[in-house]
């Protein structure tokens, strides 16, 4: 009984796990942030492209 006790006081495990877990929230919010730039770094670089094949300096 003394064993099951000390089992569920023992929380040394705990702050591993809030680490992991915070590690965890800044990658999805690194990949949601990424994608999101991602689309629009993929626009400005159409549109540079769009502009630079057709010579319209005024499109970019």
């Amino acid at each position: 009984m003394t064993f099951i006790k000390k089992l569920f006081s023992d929380d040394a495990g705990a702050t591993a796990i809030e680490y992991g877990l915070i590690a965890a929230l800044i990658a999805v919010a690194s990949i949601t942030a990424m994608n999101g730039l991602g689309t629009q770094l993929k626009a400005t670089f159409n549109a540079t492209s769009k502009a630079m094949s057709t010579g319209d300096a005024s499109a970019a």
